[in-house]
Protein backbone atom coordinates (compact mmCIF):
# COMPACT_ATOMS: atom_id res chain seq x y z
CA UNK A 1 0.00 0.00 0.00
CA UNK A 2 2.81 1.98 0.48
CA UNK A 3 2.57 5.36 2.24
CA UNK A 4 3.83 6.93 5.21
CA UNK A 5 0.72 7.38 7.59
CA UNK A 6 -1.45 6.25 5.24
CA UNK A 7 -2.70 3.38 3.55
CA UNK A 8 -2.66 5.02 -0.10
CA UNK A 9 -6.45 5.00 0.11
CA UNK A 10 -8.04 8.60 -1.17
CA UNK A 11 -10.51 10.77 -0.09
CA UNK A 12 -11.95 13.42 -2.35
CA UNK A 13 -10.91 17.12 -1.37
CA UNK A 14 -15.06 17.98 -0.84
CA UNK A 15 -14.99 15.62 2.00
CA UNK A 16 -11.77 17.30 3.55
CA UNK A 17 -13.50 19.99 3.43
CA UNK A 18 -16.77 19.22 4.78
CA UNK A 19 -14.65 17.97 8.09
CA UNK A 20 -12.55 21.39 8.18
CA UNK A 21 -15.32 23.34 8.35
CA UNK A 22 -16.83 21.12 11.18
CA UNK A 23 -13.91 22.28 13.10
CA UNK A 24 -13.53 25.59 11.89
CA UNK A 25 -16.94 27.09 10.15
CA UNK A 26 -16.31 30.11 7.81
CA UNK A 27 -19.10 31.58 9.24
CA UNK A 28 -16.63 32.37 12.30
CA UNK A 29 -14.27 34.00 10.14
CA UNK A 30 -14.00 38.30 10.01
CA UNK A 31 -15.66 40.23 7.12
CA UNK A 32 -12.47 41.09 5.30
CA UNK A 33 -11.31 38.01 5.48
CA UNK A 34 -10.41 35.49 2.76
CA UNK A 35 -10.87 31.65 3.62
CA UNK A 36 -11.55 28.32 2.46
CA UNK A 37 -11.06 27.09 -1.32
CA UNK A 38 -8.80 29.56 -2.64
CA UNK A 39 -7.71 27.18 -5.87
CA UNK A 40 -8.07 23.80 -7.43
CA UNK A 41 -10.59 21.16 -7.52
CA UNK A 42 -13.40 20.06 -5.12
CA UNK A 43 -13.28 16.74 -6.75
CA UNK A 44 -9.71 16.34 -6.61
CA UNK A 45 -8.90 12.88 -4.88
CA UNK A 46 -6.47 13.42 -1.95
CA UNK A 47 -3.79 10.52 -0.38
CA UNK A 48 -1.14 13.72 1.12
CA UNK A 49 -1.65 16.65 2.28
CA UNK A 50 1.09 19.53 2.90
CA UNK A 51 0.29 22.05 6.13
CA UNK A 52 2.01 25.39 6.58
CA UNK A 53 1.73 28.71 7.89
CA UNK A 54 2.45 30.47 5.07
CA UNK A 55 1.88 29.74 1.34
CA UNK A 56 5.39 31.03 0.16
CA UNK A 57 7.25 29.73 -2.84
CA UNK A 58 9.44 26.89 -0.86
CA UNK A 59 6.17 25.76 0.54
CA UNK A 60 4.55 25.39 -2.52
CA UNK A 61 7.87 23.92 -3.94
CA UNK A 62 7.63 21.31 -1.35
CA UNK A 63 3.96 20.71 -1.85
CA UNK A 64 5.02 20.24 -5.39
CA UNK A 65 8.22 17.53 -5.10
CA UNK A 66 6.55 15.61 -2.40
CA UNK A 67 3.50 14.68 -4.64
CA UNK A 68 0.96 16.75 -2.05
CA UNK A 69 -2.45 16.72 -3.89
CA UNK A 70 -3.87 19.90 -1.26
CA UNK A 71 -2.34 22.36 0.48
CA UNK A 72 -3.61 23.84 4.06
CA UNK A 73 -2.26 27.37 5.24
CA UNK A 74 -3.30 29.36 7.76
CA UNK A 75 -2.88 32.65 5.75
CA UNK A 76 -4.50 32.95 2.48
CA UNK A 77 -2.53 33.81 0.03
CA UNK A 78 -5.05 35.91 -1.85
CA UNK A 79 -6.17 38.49 0.18
CA UNK A 80 -7.44 41.56 -1.94
CA UNK A 81 -9.62 40.62 -5.80
CA UNK A 82 -7.44 39.50 -8.40
CA UNK A 83 -8.08 40.74 -11.89
CA UNK A 84 -5.48 38.46 -13.48
CA UNK A 85 -3.41 35.44 -12.68
CA UNK A 86 -0.33 35.50 -14.67
CA UNK A 87 3.53 35.07 -13.82
CA UNK A 88 4.02 39.15 -13.96
CA UNK A 89 3.79 38.60 -10.16
CA UNK A 90 4.41 36.36 -7.35
CA UNK A 91 1.41 35.39 -6.31
CA UNK A 92 0.19 34.90 -9.76
CA UNK A 93 3.37 32.49 -10.27
CA UNK A 94 2.16 30.27 -7.00
CA UNK A 95 -1.23 30.15 -7.67
CA UNK A 96 0.01 29.16 -11.12
CA UNK A 97 2.68 26.77 -9.65
CA UNK A 98 -0.80 25.12 -7.43
CA UNK A 99 -2.89 24.69 -10.67
CA UNK A 100 -0.36 23.18 -12.88
CA UNK A 101 0.79 20.73 -10.51
CA UNK A 102 -3.33 19.70 -9.54
CA UNK A 103 -2.94 21.15 -5.66
CA UNK A 104 -6.09 22.14 -3.98
CA UNK A 105 -5.14 24.99 -1.93
CA UNK A 106 -7.41 25.68 1.30
CA UNK A 107 -6.75 28.34 3.98
CA UNK A 108 -8.15 28.71 7.32
CA UNK A 109 -7.61 31.89 8.59
CA UNK A 110 -9.94 33.79 11.26
CA UNK A 111 -12.31 31.06 11.60
CA UNK A 112 -9.29 29.12 12.83
CA UNK A 113 -7.92 31.98 15.32
CA UNK A 114 -11.38 32.13 16.68
CA UNK A 115 -12.35 28.02 16.85
CA UNK A 116 -8.92 26.39 17.18
CA UNK A 117 -6.22 28.98 17.77
CA UNK A 118 -6.92 31.01 20.90
CA UNK A 119 -7.72 27.81 22.92
CA UNK A 120 -4.44 25.91 21.74
CA UNK A 121 -2.83 28.79 22.65
CA UNK A 122 -3.96 29.17 25.69
CA UNK A 123 -3.72 25.55 26.38
CA UNK A 124 -0.31 25.66 25.58
CA UNK A 125 0.37 28.56 28.78
CA UNK A 126 -1.74 26.58 30.75
CA UNK A 127 -4.03 29.23 31.73
CA UNK A 128 -6.76 28.56 34.10
CA UNK A 129 -10.27 30.16 34.58
CA UNK A 130 -10.16 31.58 30.96
CA UNK A 131 -12.48 33.48 28.94
CA UNK A 132 -12.62 34.98 25.15
CA UNK A 133 -10.54 37.95 24.97
CA UNK A 134 -12.16 39.90 22.32
CA UNK A 135 -15.62 38.01 21.17
CA UNK A 136 -16.42 38.40 17.61
CA UNK A 137 -19.86 36.24 17.30
CA UNK A 138 -22.52 35.46 19.65
CA UNK A 139 -25.50 33.57 19.57
CA UNK A 140 -27.75 32.35 22.04
CA UNK A 141 -25.82 28.93 23.01
CA UNK A 142 -22.25 31.05 22.68
CA UNK A 143 -19.68 33.58 22.65
CA UNK A 144 -16.79 33.30 20.62
CA UNK A 145 -14.02 35.17 19.01
CA UNK A 146 -10.24 36.33 19.28
CA UNK A 147 -7.54 35.21 21.95
CA UNK A 148 -7.93 34.18 25.62
CA UNK A 149 -7.70 35.36 29.07
CA UNK A 150 -6.83 33.77 32.41
CA UNK A 151 -4.51 32.64 35.06
CA UNK A 152 -1.24 31.70 35.13
CA UNK A 153 -0.65 28.43 36.49
CA UNK A 154 1.69 30.85 39.17
CA UNK A 155 2.53 34.49 39.58
CA UNK A 156 5.74 35.13 37.87
CA UNK A 157 7.57 38.27 37.40
CA UNK A 158 7.36 39.80 33.60
CA UNK A 159 11.49 38.40 32.97
CA UNK A 160 10.16 35.00 33.77
CA UNK A 161 6.44 35.01 31.99
CA UNK A 162 8.49 36.02 29.04
CA UNK A 163 11.06 32.82 29.41
CA UNK A 164 7.91 30.56 30.09
CA UNK A 165 6.69 32.03 26.67
CA UNK A 166 10.39 31.51 25.12
CA UNK A 167 10.14 28.12 26.01
CA UNK A 168 6.53 26.92 25.77
CA UNK A 169 6.12 27.50 21.90
CA UNK A 170 9.57 27.34 21.33
CA UNK A 171 10.91 30.53 19.63
CA UNK A 172 14.83 32.08 19.97
CA UNK A 173 13.93 35.37 21.07
CA UNK A 174 10.92 37.22 22.50
CA UNK A 175 10.44 41.44 22.58
CA UNK A 176 9.04 42.96 26.09
CA UNK A 177 7.17 46.01 26.65
CA UNK A 178 7.44 46.56 30.61
CA UNK A 179 9.62 46.39 33.95
CA UNK A 180 11.29 42.99 34.33
CA UNK A 181 10.45 42.64 37.89
CA UNK A 182 6.20 43.30 37.64
CA UNK A 183 4.18 40.14 39.14
CA UNK A 184 2.06 38.56 36.35
CA UNK A 185 -0.91 36.79 37.65
CA UNK A 186 -3.44 36.93 34.49
CA UNK A 187 -2.42 36.65 31.12
CA UNK A 188 -3.71 37.58 27.57
CA UNK A 189 -2.71 35.73 24.51
CA UNK A 190 -3.96 36.52 20.85
CA UNK A 191 -1.84 35.26 18.71
CA UNK A 192 -0.75 36.78 15.24
CA UNK A 193 -0.82 40.60 14.94
CA UNK A 194 -2.12 42.19 18.16
CA UNK A 195 -2.44 45.57 18.31
CA UNK A 196 -5.93 45.76 18.56
CA UNK A 197 -6.14 43.40 21.43
CA UNK A 198 -4.43 45.83 23.76
CA UNK A 199 -7.80 47.52 24.65
CA UNK A 200 -9.46 44.04 25.14
CA UNK A 201 -6.74 43.06 27.52
CA UNK A 202 -6.53 46.21 29.49
CA UNK A 203 -10.49 46.08 30.06
CA UNK A 204 -10.05 42.34 30.99
CA UNK A 205 -7.74 43.19 33.90
CA UNK A 206 -4.86 41.77 31.89
CA UNK A 207 -1.25 42.11 33.48
CA UNK A 208 0.40 41.34 30.30
CA UNK A 209 -0.79 40.75 26.70
CA UNK A 210 1.08 37.59 24.70
CA UNK A 211 0.66 38.76 20.96
CA UNK A 212 2.83 39.28 17.69
CA UNK A 213 3.18 42.77 15.52
CA UNK A 214 3.61 45.25 18.25
CA UNK A 215 4.73 49.05 17.39
CA UNK A 216 6.71 51.19 19.11
CA UNK A 217 3.85 53.63 20.09
CA UNK A 218 1.50 50.50 20.89
CA UNK A 219 3.78 49.38 23.44
CA UNK A 220 4.95 52.18 24.88
CA UNK A 221 1.19 53.46 25.39
CA UNK A 222 0.03 50.06 26.97
CA UNK A 223 3.27 50.36 29.36
CA UNK A 224 1.85 53.98 30.25
CA UNK A 225 -1.46 52.49 30.64
CA UNK A 226 -0.23 49.87 33.25
CA UNK A 227 -0.05 46.57 30.29
CA UNK A 228 3.34 44.67 30.07
CA UNK A 229 3.64 42.99 26.15
CA UNK A 230 5.24 40.09 25.36
CA UNK A 231 5.76 40.25 21.09
CA UNK A 232 7.30 36.65 20.41
CA UNK A 233 5.92 37.66 16.56
CA UNK A 234 3.40 37.12 14.28
CA UNK A 235 4.77 33.62 13.10
CA UNK A 236 5.66 32.60 16.62
CA UNK A 237 2.61 31.84 18.35
CA UNK A 238 0.58 30.94 14.91
CA UNK A 239 2.66 28.13 13.98
CA UNK A 240 1.18 25.92 16.13
CA UNK A 241 -2.03 26.19 13.52
CA UNK A 242 0.75 23.28 12.01
CA UNK A 243 1.14 20.65 14.58
CA UNK A 244 -3.05 21.02 15.32
CA UNK A 245 -4.13 20.79 11.47
CA UNK A 246 -1.66 17.91 11.01
CA UNK A 247 -3.21 16.02 14.11
CA UNK A 248 -6.59 16.85 13.38
CA UNK A 249 -6.39 14.75 9.93
CA UNK A 250 -3.85 12.30 11.01
CA UNK A 251 -7.34 11.44 13.11
CA UNK A 252 -10.08 11.88 10.76
CA UNK A 253 -8.41 10.25 7.88
CA UNK A 254 -5.99 7.99 8.88
CA UNK A 255 -5.81 6.90 5.17
CA UNK A 256 -4.33 10.17 4.35
CA UNK A 257 -0.63 10.84 4.81
CA UNK A 258 0.25 14.62 6.11
CA UNK A 259 3.55 16.37 5.82
CA UNK A 260 4.35 19.63 7.43
CA UNK A 261 6.28 22.05 5.19
CA UNK A 262 9.36 23.34 6.42
CA UNK A 263 8.87 26.97 7.64
CA UNK A 264 10.90 29.22 9.49
CA UNK A 265 10.74 32.67 11.36
CA UNK A 266 10.57 35.13 7.94
CA UNK A 267 13.32 37.51 9.55
CA UNK A 268 15.98 36.88 11.81
CA UNK A 269 17.48 38.52 14.48
CA UNK A 270 21.09 39.77 15.37
CA UNK A 271 22.06 39.98 18.51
Amino acid sequence: MGMHMGNGKSVECSTVIKSLEQLCSPAFAESWDNVGLLAGRKEKEVQKICIAVDAVESVIEEAVRKGADMLLTHHPLIFSPVKRINTDDFTGRRLIRLLQNDISYYAMHTNFDVMGMADAAADELRLKDRHVLSITYEDEISKEGIGRYGMLPQVMTLEECASYVKEVFGLESVKIYGERDIAIECAAISPGSGKSMIRPAMEAGAEVLITGDIEHHEGLDAIAQGLAIIDAGHYGLEKIFVPYMMEYIQREFPQISVFAAKEKNPFWVMV
